[in-house]
This record gives C-alpha cells, sequence and structure tokens, in this order.
C-alpha cells in the first residue's frame, strides 16, 4: 500500500511505540491523526510529529465506545478516509497478584483488549465499503505466554492476540486486513511511565533494566518500522524481536513446560502483602530507590523515555 496523502490513525500516539509508529507512518507519506487521553502529551506530541507531514491530534480514550466512533467521524470529516488504523494505547502495571486488584485488571482490559475492539469496529464499514484498509492491533509477547508480575498486562493482551487474528479470518477475500503485532521488550521508556505494585521500588528494580538493556530489548525505532512494514503488508501475525518467536515455539511445543518455567521466574521476583496494592509510577519508584546501579542498568530506557515522550 502506498500512501498519496492518505489517511492513517495512531491510537495511544502521544508517547513511546505510538509515537514511534506515527513518525514512521507519516515519514511514508501518510497523513497522521494520533489520539490519546492526555491532551499535554498529545500537543507535545504533535510538535514533535508536524515536523515530518501532516498530523492532527485528538483527545480520546478508547476504552470508550463512544468516544472512539466520535473520534473516527471527526478524523475522517477532517482529514479524509481512515486506510490504515494501528492501535497502540496500552498501560502497564507490574507487581505480584498479591499487589493486583480487580481495578487493574478491568483498566488494563478496558485499555488492550476492548479499545482494539472499539477502534477496530469504527473503522470497519467504511474500510469494507471501499473494499480496502489494514488494521494493526499492537499486543505482546504477554499475549502469548503470561509473564510474570504482569498478570493484568498478559490477561489483556491474550484478548487482543484473540481479536486481531480472529478479525484477520474474519476478513479473508474483503481487501481489508487484520495484522497481530506481537514485540517482546523494546526501549521506548516505558518503564518510567508503567506503574508498580506491591513492592514498587524492588519491582522497579527488575523492570527498568530488563526493558532497557540490549540483549533483552530491541531499539524501539527498528520495531516501529517492522510493525509499519507488516501491517501495510497485510500480514496476519508479525513477531518484533526474538523473544515472541521463541516464546510461541516453546508454547506450542510445551505449553506445560512452560507455564512451569514461568512459575519458576516468578518466584524469584518480589512478593508482597495482600494489602500493598497502591500504584505508584515509575519515575517516583526510580527516585524512591534511588539505585545507581539500576539507574545505569536502565540508562539507555532513561534516554529513551526522554526521547519518547515518557517523561
Amino acid at each position: 500500500m502506498t500512501a498519496m496523502h492518505q489517511v492513517a490513525l495512531v491510537a495511544g500516539a502521544s508517547r513511546g511505540l505510538g509515537l514511534l509508529v506515527a513518525e514512521e507512518l507519516l515519514v511514508r507519506g501518510f497523513d497522521v491523526a494520533i489520539c490519546a487521553r492526555d491532551a499535554a502529551e498529545l500537543a507535545r506530541a504533535r510538535e514533535r510529529l508536524s515536523r515530518s507531514g501532516t498530523v492532527r491530534d485528538y483527545v480520546c480514550d478508547v476504552s470508550d465506545a463512544d468516544q472512539v466512533t466520535a473520534l473516527v467521524r471527526d478524523v475522517e470529516r477532517e482529514m479524509g478516509p481512515v486506510e490504515v488504523l494501528v492501535t497502540v494505547a496500552g498501560i502497564i502495571q507490574v507487581g505480584s497478584v498479591e499487589g493486583v486488584t480487580v481495578e487493574q485488571f478491568r483498566d488494563a482490559v478496558d485499555t488492550m483488549t476492548m479499545g482494539p475492539v472499539h477502534t477496530a469496529l469504527a473503522v470497519l464499514p467504511g474500510m469494507r465499503e471501499r473494499g480496502h484498509g489494514r488494521i494493526g492491533t499492537v499486543a505482546s509477547v504477554g499475549g502469548l505466554v503470561s509473564v510474570p508480575h504482569l498478570l493484568p498486562y498478559s490477561t489483556a493482551k491474550f484478548g487482543a492476540v484473540g481479536f486481531a487474528e480472529g478479525l484477520a479470518a474474519s476478513l479473508s477475500g474483503t481487501g481489508v486486513t487484520a495484522t497481530s503485532i506481537d514485540p517482546g521488550l523494546m526501549r521506548t521508556g516505558s518503564h518510567e511511565h508503567a506503574f508498580f505494585t506491591g513492592e514498587p521500588e524492588r519491582e522497579y528494580a527488575w523492570f527498568a533494566p530488563s526493558a532497557s538493556l540490549p540483549v533483552l530489548a530491541m531499539n524501539a525505532d527498528r520495531a516501529a518500522r517492522l510493525i509499519v512494514d507488516g501491517v501495510l503488508a497485510g500480514r496476519p501475525v508479525v513477531l518484533v524481536g526474538w523473544l515472541p518467536k521463541i516464546a510461541q515455539r516453546v508454547r506450542g511445543v510445551a505449553p506445560g513446560l512452560t507455564v512451569r518455567a514461568l512459575g519458576v521466574v516468578n518466584r524469584l521476583l518480589p512478593s508482597a502483602a495482600a494489602h500493598q496494592t497502591d500504584l505508584v509510577v515509575g519515575a517516583a519508584a526510580k527516585q524512591r530507590l534511588g539505585s545507581t546501579v539500576v539507574n545505569a542498568l536502565s540508562a539507555l530506557g532513561s534516554r529513551a523515555a526522554r526521547r519518547n515522550n515518557e517523561r
């Protein structure tokens, strides 16, 4: 699919991976609509993205179906038909199951499962009528295997994978394609915007380096390019990085062994008293921890946070 001033909508594009996906689409000649919940973040993102092409920003919470319907209506009235949709909006809550609440599960599912449902269903009638379109849903390796201490996140991402793959099958032969995008860890700087519960400082101490070190976390700009490549090509599944490729194969061959191995990993991570359920944002957990070692190990991720509007 070539751009020629076609319109792309990126949901959750005010920071991190969504910001980079929007930038990649602009570079390829698309006019891009971006949305997120935070107006101030969106304004900063628009200022950066406008250097690369035509971009408009819209405040929208993808967990609200009515807001999403209004968003698509406004975008198509002001910019033109949405030919490409990429839904990236997400929240990360890190902590042991003892520190997790029902509300945290609900927030995760509303944003990362129902969000892609709302956005896809809003653009789908127009795409079906025109006989072409591209829909990309950013899921995660956490939607292929349930990652320890990311239970609400993985629960929501499993739903996103099921929806995206089922939608791809449902749209077969229509000219509209759906892509399930499953990246591993990426250096977007998300650890500073993630939420930590249970033992926030100890949770931050393992998560921040994991999301920053080169062997574990891939370059986010490269990830954005691979994601856009896959969506525009209409591929049903895009595995980004080595971790989801291994996770998919190992789980397929030995699902029980995979769960047991993840259980061993879980036992090595911090535990918490059941009453410790308050969420602490990563930047605050970093300050409270005050570890020069952790800061050094997550330096590349913190640099990415500054660049990708995660602060």
